[in-house]
């Protein structure tokens, strides 16, 4: 039980937000089902909202005055945001073309309707 007493440390932050990263890019490019995609996209807006967050700690900072360091966290806040309105769009087009199509599966958009 050593390593559990070792504090955690700002390359900790970051190999989280990589891993999340990279399984939300094999998981956006792996799936054929609209809604596995889109599950890959929140992956990888998470894993860059843990990045920043990590960025923002004041020894990694550049600057490293006297300023609040809130940087990161406006922008993940910032991406938050932008995350729910994106998801709120894509489900309302998945269920469009579920409806349209009968399956959601990305594979069989290969035909427009006018």
């Amino acid at each position: 039980m050593q390593f559990l007493a070792q504090p955690v440390g700002a390359a900790h932050y970051l190999l989280v937000g990589a891993v999340l990263f990279v399984c939300g890019v094999i998981c956006m490019t792996t799936k054929r089902n609209a809604l596995g995609v889109l599950m890959g996209i929140e992956l990888v807006l998470n894993g860059a909202n843990v990045n920043f967050i990590a960025f923002s700690q004041p020894a990694l900072r550049a600057d490293r005055g006297l300023a609040l360091g809130l940087d990161g966290q406006v922008v993940a806040i910032f991406v938050i945001v932008l995350a729910a309105a994106e998801a709120a769009v894509a489900l309302a087009i998945v269920l469009n073309f579920y409806n349209n199509h009968g399956t959601v599966d990305v594979d069989e958009a290969d035909e427009l309707k006018g």
